[in-house]
């Protein structure tokens, strides 16, 4: 039976242990340093106890240790993973190669997203060098994952929601030269949501002060069936910046729907164990947004950036019907609460937002009326108080399915545990109870048994069977031995997890290409030294380390500006534009549109 696993974010414990309630078959976090959201670090403390959490439940824990690394820190990261290791990680995620030298505990390794994995010779080159899941770029359609599924032994994770990078993730050097902060250690700043002029080589402006590297978040709801078709078994939501009731949305989303999968296909079943119960209906419109794309899951389709504004948009909820001095009325079929935060793009394709005072019927009272509303304007709800202030308290439980059986004799009382994995416990009782007056007292027995309370453990059934006369067990002695029976199954299934161990044993193999330039990111000595011995005749620093002479792709990119904007000669008969530029106020960047492969290169001429 295949496993499929629902891979969530977790910036910090809280929002880790949230995910796993609320359907994550595995979570990605980061620890103090070297992870690819600088922002987003945690105490080993921390990991251990999410993934003592995690394990009870047989989720699994990841760490990201996927930034490029300088020589003064590879004693540093040895050290780190090993910490990662000892507090009971299932495997680390990595961008740099010095990191399949070291001489590290056999945690399983995760090849990033940062590390280019497009083709099938590097992914296997990584394979046999102990990499057992590989991430794919996101930029990916389904017959090019099906065709490295073909290609590949290594676990497949691919990207099904969130925050897109224009760039092909690792080859995007735009915030380190124009800001020093470093995607690559990371610390972006995101130039790419930035406003920019889209001019010709005349000075002739194509499009004035919009944010044309800006894209709309992933959203492949729709799309579950087909990647799994096409091999992927692993799930990921984007996010370790995003906050606890985004995480909370969206897992239980993707949970729900990977349910819905494997109830229609019994050859597949989840990662780990339990059912989720919510308060509430899980809508990915209602969290935090962009828009949403398909990015380029079954081809190049217009309309995948967010061209008016890089800030979360919401859920479409109506539109003005009428103005007046202090309210408006909206045709709505969409509850409108009080402290909602409304926007709408105004006349000059700006996002204008504010706050809802009061609601009665279809009017609407803001906090304070826009200007520039106008009749038939659209609006969008893009923070829903309602949901906020529902996921902000307890909004799920998750519980693993447990049966009970008790045996009653004249000489003892014995307790049995078994749950959905066929994990067990066992408990005995000495039986020197008096008879009990009521002959219907087995039922009480039983319901006790049954109150499971706070743990992660639902009880289906009780069956007890008694040889003998009933006894009267007070109330405290069945709860006492309900919560030993409980802690003794749960501290089991914690001892019985099982982590993927790394087989050090390599195979022996060359690197795909021998000539490196400063896009592999290698920035230390160890990784120098690695790939010489795999093969490679040639190596360019990072460009973190020495910035290369002459002109230098910023980003390499499958989205196209001129795609977007209808004007591609080549698939939608636009009339050639001659050269393009990307302008804001203190720099000009060339682009160069590679048709035959069909991608886009912001370049930053020679310095």
């Amino acid at each position: 039976m295949t496993e499929l696993e629902l891979l969530a974010p977790a910036k910090d414990l809280e929002t880790g242990i949230a995910a796993i309630t609320h359907g994550a078959d595995a979570v990605y976090i980061a620890a103090q340093k070297f992870g690819a959201r600088e922002k987003a670090g945690n105490p080993i403390e921390d990991i251990a106890e999410l993934c003592h959490f995690a394990h009870a439940y047989h989720a699994r824990v990841y760490v990201t240790v996927n930034t490029i690394i300088f020589d003064s820190e590879l004693k540093e990261v040895q050290e780190l993973i090993n910490q990662i290791y000892n507090a009971g990680a299932d495997a680390i995620i990595i961008q740099d190669f010095a990191i399949l030298a070291m001489d590290i505990p056999p945690i399983a390794i995760h090849a990033s997203t940062q590390m280019h994995n497009i083709d099938a010779d590097h992914i296997n080159f990584l394979e046999k060098n102990g990499v057992s899941r590989i991430v794919l770029p996101r930029e990916l359609t389904l017959d090019e994952i099906s065709n490295l599924r073909s290609k590949t032994k290594a676990e497949l994770e691919f990207f099904i929601h969130g925050a897109l990078c224009v760039s092909y993730s690792g080859q995007c050097y735009m915030s380190y030269s124009l800001s020093g902060r470093s995607a690559n250690r990371g610390a972006c700043a995101q130039p790419c949501r930035l406003p920019y002029d889209l001019i010709d080589e005349t000075g002739n402006v194509l499009a004035k002060n919009k944010h044309l590297l800006s894209l709309k978040d992933l959203n492949l709801s729709g799309y579950l069936a087909d990647l799994i078709d096409a091999g992927i078994t692993s799930f990921k939501i984007e996010g370790r910046l995003k906050d606890i009731a985004y995480v909370k949305n969206i897992t239980a989303h993707y949970s729900n729907l990977l349910n819905s999968f494997i109830g229609l296909n019994q050859q597949y079943k989840r990662a780990s164990s339990g059912k989720c119960a919510y308060t509430f209906t899980p809508d990915p419109e209602r969290t935090f947004n962009r828009g949403f794309t398909t990015h380029f899951i079954d081809g190049r389709k217009p309309n995948q950036a967010s061209l008016n504004t890089p800030k979360s948009v919401g859920k479409r909820i109506g539109m003005v019907d009428r103005i007046y001095r202090n309210y408006f009325s909206i045709n709505s079929t969409e509850t409108i609460h009080n402290g909602d935060g409304l926007c709408f793009f105004n006349s000059q394709n700006q996002l204008v937002g504010f706050r809802v005072n009061k609601v009665d019927g279809d009017k609407v009272f803001p906090n304070q009326m826009p200007t520039d509303l106008a009749i038939e304007t659209t609006i969008y709800r893009n923070e829903d108080f309602e949901l906020e202030q529902t996921l902000n308290r307890k909004s799920a439980e998750r519980k693993v399915e447990c049966n009970i059986d008790v045996s009653v004799t004249a000489n003892y009382i014995k307790l049995s545990i078994k749950d959905e994995d066929g994990v067990s416990a066992l408990i005995e009782i000495p039986n020197g109870f008096d008879k009990a007056k009521n002959p219907n007292y087995l039922d009480t027995i039983e319901n006790q048994l049954r109150k499971t309370g706070d743990t992660i453990f639902n009880v289906n059934r009780v069956n007890i069977e008694c040889t003998t006369e009933v006894p009267f067990i007070p109330t405290s002695i069945i709860n006492s031995a309900r919560r030993e029976l409980t802690l003794q199954l749960r501290t089991k299934r914690i001892d019985l997890h099982k982590r993927n161990r790394r087989n050090n044993t390599t195979t022996p193999a060359t690197v795909p290409n021998p000539i490196l330039t400063y896009k592999a990111n290698v920035a230390n000595r160890a990784s120098t030294n690695f790939l010489l011995k795999h093969g490679v005749q040639s190596i360019e620093p990072a460009f973190e380390v020495k910035r290369p002479k002459g002109e230098v792709e910023l980003m390499v990119t499958r989205y196209c500006i001129k795609h977007e904007l209808g004007l591609c000669p080549s698939k939608q008969g636009a009339k050639p534009t001659g050269r393009l530029f990307l302008k804001n106020d203190h720099n000009l960047f060339p682009l160069v549109f590679d048709c035959k492969n069909c991608v886009m290169k912001v370049i930053q001429p020679n310095k």
